[in-house]
């Protein structure tokens, strides 16, 4: 059957001999790195054409390093690494249809070898590591009439690999919500080809639950979360061609599509977001990588900004890979014939002149139109207009309205979403319509969902620090409102 595990026993020898190693013109990932970033993992050729070789960085020390973790056969190229915040690297090695995974790390000049156990089946992608940094989560197509996708615990389980829960559709992406662990989003395609990005509850498995709807007949992908702000990136047709824009879990911030992230001709992918900005996500620096026929380099985008902060990327850039630090620096890894393991800090400035007000003064009124909590700068406005300049960051959210008949919403904007306590049997609710063709501006696109629901958490401890509770539903804010 496919989706079988099995558990193996510890060895210091690995597992069955590897078929031949995949031709070096197949490359590896780039990089992968560990859930605090003190290390991160990747192939590397072995000299002579002899396959490839795990090495392992060192980060968290004054000056970065790497060691090799040889094994006692080559890897091949597609052998997946995800580092743990312990120091050990997890690899899965596909042999006759199934991934052995084991655990590696240094062991005097040797490579010591923790056998986990193995999955039955063809291809399968590791997740990022969970935010703990010590359990790590794996996609697996099924075979078979049914279909679907298996979600495994490959590593940080009792009892070597675990099936947490089969979801219907092909499953990508991946993307925790909440610091415990617990949410994982994933982006979704059913049988009719339709992409959403759903939540699966991997405590208590069962099935997913649907996390954005920005229009009936849109493709809603997530591409990035940060749980301590809720800062949500998605790429989204709903506006009429596909965009990248943004919103925010657990608030009436609208979801919205800034000029600035639709750029023709650039093609822009999101690949890290600053952590450690607390109820602040219009704070929060998103890293994008910015590519044309042309160049390949590095931006940087907060929902407070209007424009794009473009970087310099260092020589021998692993293009698509960094990781921001709280104080707001991007970490850039780079390789070149000197620096065979590097990491350049590059600052960021932390906001444009006339991004937000000086604390202190007074606010205009706010418009009835405007729902969100905090107001983006201009350029980044749905149906409400910017916040003065010498307005606070933000302003206290106002109870939404029903929307006003022949209310429009911008061509750059999508409808707002709101988070509210609501029974379960309402998570899955949404007001019916059809999204704007490409072209018509004055299309108005129908309210979003974006949810995050489950079954309750269990209780927790008094002295225990809160977080996500407990998974609430996304309902839906007016595009406009009536005077």
């Amino acid at each position: 059957m496919k989706g079988e595990a099995h558990q193996a026993a510890p060895s210091t020898n690995g597992p069955a001999p590897a078929p031949a190693p995949a031709p070096l013109s197949v490359a590896p990932a780039p990089l992968s790195v560990a859930a605090d970033g003190s290390y991160a993992a990747r192939l590397v050729a072995r000299g002579g054409g002899g396959g490839w070789c795990p090495e392992r960085w060192t980060l968290e020390g004054p000056e970065p390093y790497a060691v090799l973790l040889p094994a006692d056969q080559p890897e091949e190229a597609d052998s997946p690494l995800v580092p743990l915040v312990d120091g050990r690297v997890l690899i899965g090695r596909r042999t006759d249809g199934r991934y052995h995974f084991s655990l590696l790390y240094p062991s005097g000049p040797d490579t010591g070898e923790l056998a986990l156990g193995a999955v039955e089946c063809e291809r399968l992608t590791l997740l990022p590591p969970a935010p703990d940094g010590a359990r790590v989560y794996a996609l697996a197509p099924q075979a078979g009439e049914g279909g679907g996708t298996a979600l495994w615990l490959v590593c940080g389980g009792a009892f070597g690999p675990e099936l947490v829960t089969v979801v219907a559709g092909a499953c990508s992406g991946g993307a925790w919500l909440d610091g415990t662990g617990r949410l994982l989003a994933l982006n979704r395609t059913d049988a009719s080809g339709r992409t959403r990005a759903v939540t699966v509850d991997v405590e208590h498995g069962g099935e997913p639950t649907e996390l954005l709807r920005i229009a009936e007949d849109s493709d809603d992908r997530l591409l990035l979360a940060d749980y301590d702000s809720g800062l949500l990136v998605v790429r989204s047709d709903a506006p009429g061609s596909e965009r990248i824009g943004w919103g925010v879990l657990g608030s009436h911030r609208p979801v919205r599509f800034p000029e600035s992230l639709h750029q023709p001709g650039v093609r822009m992918t999101p690949f890290a977001v600053q952590p450690g900005q607390v109820l602040m996500p219009e704070h929060c620096g998103v890293a994008l990588r910015l590519t044309t026929a042309e160049a390949d380099w590095v931006a940087v985008w907060r929902p407070q900004q209007r424009e794009l902060v473009h970087l310099p990327a260092p020589a021998g850039w692993l293009a698509g890979i960094g990781r921001f630090t709280v104080d707001g620096d991007l970490l850039l890894p780079y390789v070149t014939p000197q620096v065979p393991c590097g990491v350049a800090r590059v600052p960021v400035p932390d906001r444009q002149p006339g991004a937000a007000a000086e604390p202190g003064l007074a606010a205009e009124p706010v418009p009835e139109a405007a729902a969100p909590v905090h107001e983006p700068a201009h350029g980044n406005e749905s149906h409400a207009p910017a916040t003065p300049s010498d307005a606070p960051p933000w302003t206290p959210a106002r109870e939404p309205a029903a929307q006003a008949p022949g209310a429009h919403a911008p061509a750059d904007t999508a409808p707002a979403g709101a988070l509210t306590e609501a029974p379960p049997s309402d998570a899955g609710n949404g007001a019916p319509g059809n999204a704007g063709s490409a072209g018509d501006a004055d299309a108005a696109l129908p309210p979003p969902r974006i949810e995050a629901t489950g079954p309750a958490a269990p209780p927790r401890d008094a002295a225990e620090p809160t977080g996500v509770t407990r998974p609430v539903p996304l309902q839906q804010a007016p595009l406009a409102r009536t005077r």
